[in-house]
């Protein structure tokens, strides 16, 4: 089997809450230097067989119907080593 990995992220432009209670956070915890945090998520997509463009946009389309938000959320599909 292979490994999709789809890494989703908040756009640039979208307020990110928790991200900014981390670095937040960070000089309490004695953390310095640690400027602006972002949080997102990271799905494992195990597959079939070989990996190939037809499996990528498979994946691909299900990252943009199910694993994503695309109105307030960017993602990007790689195949893992």
């Amino acid at each position: 089997m292979a490994r999709v990995v789809v890494d989703v992220m908040l756009k640039p432009e979208i307020l990110d809450p928790q991200g900014q209670a981390i670095a937040g956070a960070c000089p309490r915890l004695g953390f310095e230097g640690i400027g602006q945090v972002r949080q997102g998520k990271r799905f494992e997509v195990e597959v079939e067989g070989e990996v190939d463009d037809a499996k990528i946009a498979d994946v691909r389309r299900l990252a943009e119907t199910l694993l994503a938000n695309t109105v307030i959320e960017d993602f990007r599909v790689h195949v893992e080593a």
